[in-house]
């Protein structure tokens, strides 16, 4: 009897000791959590938090032009836009007239008011202009970006050489970079596609921005802007539609087209005889901006053709929900050609969830890219690429609706009447 009387306070104290220790690991575990929970941060904080990380991360000190580190510190006009376009909105006037001012001494061209599109070393050690690589040539989705940043530059800040800036880089992109077929307006990627003497010109349908050129309807109304906004609805609703170079559709938009220059009909660049590998019809990193565009022109101008075309996108819903990923890129016809995921690809197709299934784009929105973000850091959690950088931000600051109409919404004590 005493044994078991031993026994039995042995199980109790030994009962007791195990509680308290539970308890204790418990109260250690507990703070362990609370002292690593994120603090409180709002969507503006991290967007700002985001852009000085891009600035320090790859902004060349002293000059402030944009480095693609990821291909051997090259510049493009690409990434100056993507610089000009994120200071306006930030509202970062130094680093908007920085980059601006690099720009056009290092990129503009001689007989007009457009810009080169790559600019790194030479083979000689000296820095400009690759002209050897075709660097002299323009981008215009580039040309367009920069023009709608010195648009907004004028109504933020009230400067109207801003103004001057941009009316004739955007009557340049007309008359060098918009080919006229049928009597209907085209963007083209670049200059040389208008003058070439061939019979297609080559698209990348992702240089369309149909919100600038409401915007520069207004500015320019000598052009047929909205011409062009209507042309770029129709070219990339057609090109989902048709199968191009495979055998089906997935009604996702491609990379890249060509059209003919007689006819309007569009094709693959291989169909059209364009013997460039690079040209695909894939829906990848040129085309994930094409979801972005459209949404952020429905954002600004409600415009129903938006919504429609992005309505046509249900593939990414499809691939969202049943592998809670969408890859880096895919073949015309919906293979997955990569296993790879991206933040700029998010940032992109983010635009189609928004407008087209907004009950899944918070779950994209926090899975993919917000959790990507270090609040008590201030940074990006994994380091970024420079067009990962742009895209993610680019995307997070649509979902947070904080790209503004800046023409629409500035102050009416800065709204200068325009001059030629």
């Amino acid at each position: 009897m005493e044994q078991d009387n031993t026994r039995v306070s042995i199980l109790v104290a030994s009962t007791i000791i195990v509680v308290i220790l539970l308890c204790l690991a418990f109260a250690f575990n507990i703070g362990g959590i609370l002292s690593v929970r994120p603090t409180a941060f709002s969507n503006s904080d991290t967007l700002q938090a985001l852009w000085y990380q891009y600035k320090s991360n790859y902004l060349e000190q002293g000059t402030l032009r944009a480095l693609d580190k990821q291909r051997q510190n090259i510049t493009t006009s690409e990434g100056q836009s993507y610089t000009m376009l994120r200071a306006v909105w930030m509202d970062d006037k130094s680093t908007f007239d920085s980059a601006w001012q690099w720009t056009k001494d290092n990129l503009g061209r001689k007989e007009d008011r457009l810009l080169s599109w790559l600019f790194g070393e030479r083979p000689n050690g000296t820095y400009g202009v690759l002209v050897n690589q075709g660097g002299y040539n323009t981008a215009s989705d580039a040309d367009e970006d920069i023009a709608l940043s010195l648009i907004f530059a004028w109504k933020r800040w009230g400067d109207q050489k801003y103004f001057g800036d941009a009316i004739v880089m955007i009557r340049d992109i007309w008359s060098k970079e918009v080919i006229t077929i049928g009597g209907q307006p085209y963007l083209a990627a670049d200059d040389l596609e208008k003058s070439a003497n061939k019979q297609t010109a080559i698209i990348d349908p992702s240089y369309f921005a149909p919100y600038a050129y409401k915007i520069f309807a207004k500015v320019d109304p000598t052009h047929d802007w909205l011409g062009l906004a209507s042309t770029s609805y129709q070219v990339i609703d057609e090109a989902m539609r048709l199968s191009l170079d495979k055998g089906s559709t997935a009604f996702i938009p491609p990379d890249w087209l060509a059209i003919n220059k007689t006819t309007g009909v569009i094709s693959s660049p291989d169909q059209a005889g364009v013997s460039n590998t690079a040209l695909t019809t894939d829906f990848s990193w040129d085309a994930m901006r094409i979801p972005w565009r459209l949404a952020l022109d429905y954002q600004w101008f409600a415009d129903p053709r938006a919504k429609t075309i992005l309505g046509k996108m249900g593939f990414f819903e499809d691939e969202w929900r049943t592998k809670h990923s969408i890859v880096s890129d895919y073949s015309h016809d919906g293979k997955r050609l990569s296993p790879a995921e991206s933040s700029a690809i998010y940032g992109g197709v983010l635009g189609y969830f928004i407008v087209a299934d907004p009950s899944d784009a918070g779950a994209v929105y926090r899975d993919k890219l917000e959790a990507l973000y270090d609040p008590n850091q201030s940074r990006w959690i994994v380091p970024q690429s420079y067009y990962d950088e742009n895209w993610a931000w680019f995307g997070m600051a649509l979902y947070t609706g904080a790209l503004d109409n800046i023409y629409e919404d500035a102050p009416k004590g800065q709204d200068i009447t325009p001059t030629s």
